[in-house]
Parts: C-alpha cells; structure tokens; sequence
C-alpha cells in the first residue's frame, strides 16, 4: 500500500511572523488608518469633563460603543487602539464584546500595553516608559481576547536650542525600552507600534526640531535592529517634524511636511510597512492638511503615510455626543467626515475644509500623557 507523504505543516513561528507581517500591512492598506481611542481612564476623565459628563464605567463604555458601532468605519478606519478596560468590556447589551463590534466590521484590535512614563533621575525633567515587566503575559492574554497590535508610547522633550535635550540617556533609555517592548509583542503574535514621542512644547524651531527628531529616529531603529525586530510586522508612530509650541515664527502644513518626509527618508528603513503619525495636539483640519501634503510631495516615500489620530478624529465626534443618546447618529456622522477627511489625506487628494463641532479647536496640551 503506497502512502502519499504530506510536507510537514510550517513551524509556528514562520506562521507567527506571517501573521506578523499581514497585520501589519493590513493597518497600512491605502486610504486606511487607526482611531486611538485608548486614552486611560484619567484622561478620558478631561474630555468628559469639557462636555459635562461623568466619568463612569458606563459612560466610558457608552461612548466607545458608540465609536465602534458606526456603521461603514470601516472604509477609513483599519485599526483602533484600545485601553485594557475596553478590550475586555461588553456593550449595553451585557453580551456582545466591544472587541467584537470591531472585528465584525473587520478592523482590527489593538491595545496600549505602556504603564506611562516615570521621572528619569539625574536629568533635566526627562522620563522613560515604564511596563516591560510582565508585558509578556499581558501580550499573552490580549492577543487571547483579540488584539492583534500594540502600542508604547515614549516622551522625550526638547528644553533648549543647543541640543542639550533630548539628552543622550533619555534617548538611549527610550530607545533601548521600545526596542525591548517591540521584541516581546512580536514573541506574543502582536504587532508592535512603536511611538517615540518629540513633544512640540517649546520655543525650537522647525529645523531644530527636525535635527532632534532624526537623532531619535536614528536610535531608535539601530535599537530595533540590535533587538533583531522584524520591520516588515512593526509600524513607527512618530511626531510630526513642527516647529514649537512657543516659536515666533509657525511652520506651514507644507513645510512640515516637506521637513518631516526628509526627516523619515533619512531615517526609516524601506522594509517598514507604514508609519501612522500622532496628531500631537493639532486641530482635526490641521491634522489632515499637514498628513495630505505629506502625500502629495512627489518624492521616494515607500511607506504608507497615515494616521493614528485620538483627538484629532474625536473632538468633533465628543461634542456632539455630549454624553446623550439621541445625539448618537450626529457624534458618529462627525466621526465619519473626519475618518473620510484623514482617508483622504492618506492618498493626498484632501481638498480640506470639512467642518465639524470643533474641528479648527487646537488640541494642545503642554507635557500631554495619557
């Protein structure tokens, strides 16, 4: 009797760097990106505040729900980060998991694994992330509930013009934590977004600006190659390259993106498949101009360039919901115009000005966290 010989089934880790690798360009598909909508419970905590609702489980709940149940997210929306407490929370139906309303639709989960930054002693008010202990079993368990991306997010912060700060031991520190975070999501099968922070606080301007982000741009990923990460199954969410918060003289859309795409080119390997920029306390309309002229500038960018927006996809969306149920299908229709508007933006054909409940607010907020 003859027996037909079957090739043995691939080893677990090929199928986990497969998995890797589609997540990952699944998040960077053209005319896609991510809602963060993984702000912590104090923060959340803020925005309920500025439209008079409580801060509640059920509140915390009810908006995010609402979030996930608008319907057609999908066509702009490829990702969304969530807090631990909404990965594992049901809808008002005490059945349905909130996870599910995303898979259902076909967007991915994601999920903050951070524990925020601590004081980094011995320097000028500079701090590291903390969280790596026990990330592996946290990853472990998310990935059980069905996330299938991860972010951490380090803060390093420009105090001077000379150069001075980021100092080199916060950048090496930063550097060196993300890299290790980015190891162990890809052991557990997550994708990890890696997200170093250059806070726009400050009076610098936009070239010094850029000289401090491709400094850390540099560490960052020399780190993730000492660290042996696969690139194509990691995501870089990075600052755009602006001038200060404080500077006289403000950078227009276009020479931020000009300054910021130069930046990336100078910097980010080709074998990454997306970078999804942070909002970092633009307005919604800011946010989408600056990621559109990014996309119309005709040079060599071989990454998708998209979003990962909280508060620049949200604002509008938060006060029209003001925490009331009749006003549900208007909170969602502001999430659609923005998720179309940053869609857009991704393919650089966003002719700009879409309105909505307060999409020209600023953002802003000195020495954010969340």
């Amino acid at each position: 009797i003859s027996r037909v010989s079957h090739p043995p089934p691939p080893p677990r880790h090929y199928l986990v760097l497969q998995e890797l690798i589609q997540t990952a360009r699944a998040i960077s598909a053209t005319g896609k990106g991510i809602l963060a909508a993984d702000e912590s419970t104090g923060t959340i905590g803020k925005r309920f505040k500025q439209i008079d609702v409580e801060n509640n489980q059920d509140n915390r709940r009810a908006y995010r729900e609402m979030l996930f149940r608008t319907e057609g997210l999908n066509q702009y929306i490829s990702g969304v980060i969530l807090f631990e407490e909404t990965l594992y929370d049901k809808a008002a139906d005490g059945e349905t998991q909130l996870v599910d309303l995303l898979k259902d639709q076909g967007i991915i989960p994601g999920i903050k694994v951070d524990m925020g930054v601590q004081p980094l002693y011995g320097t000028n008010g500079e701090t590291v992330t903390q969280g790596i202990t026990k990330l592996a079993e946290r990853c472990t368990k998310y990935y059980q509930q069905g996330a299938r991306f991860a972010k951490w997010r380090a803060v390093l912060h420009i105090k001077d013009s000379v150069g001075a700060t980021p100092s080199q031991l916060s950048i090496d520190q930063n550097a060196s934590t993300l890299a290790r975070y980015a190891a162990i999501c890809q052991a557990c099968g997550l994708v990890p977004i890696v997200e170093p922070e250059v806070l726009m606080d400050g009076e610098h301007t936009l070239e010094h600006s850029a000289m401090i982000t491709e400094r850390v741009l540099a560490a960052v990923f020399k780190n993730l190659s000492d660290h042996h990460i696969l690139l194509e199954g990691c995501l870089l969410k990075p600052n755009m390259v602006r001038s200060g918060s404080d500077c006289p003289v403000q950078a227009t859309p276009e020479e931020t993106a000009l300054a910021t795409v130069r930046v990336l080119q100078h910097t980010v390997p080709v074998a990454l498949p997306g970078i999804t920029f942070l909002s970092g306390g633009m307005s919604e309309e800011e946010a989408s101009v600056t990621l559109d002229a990014m996309n119309k500038i005709d040079t060599i960018k071989p990454w998708s360039l998209t979003f990962s927006y909280g508060r620049a996809l949200q604002q509008s969306c938060l006060k029209a919901w003001k925490g009331q149920p009749e006003n549900v299908p208007a909170a969602q229709e502001e999430l659609m115009k923005r998720a179309k508007a940053n869609s857009e933006a991704q393919q650089g054909i966003y002719g700009g000005g879409v309105a909505g409940a307060a999409s020209e607010a600023s953002t802003f907020q000195k020495n954010y966290s969340y």
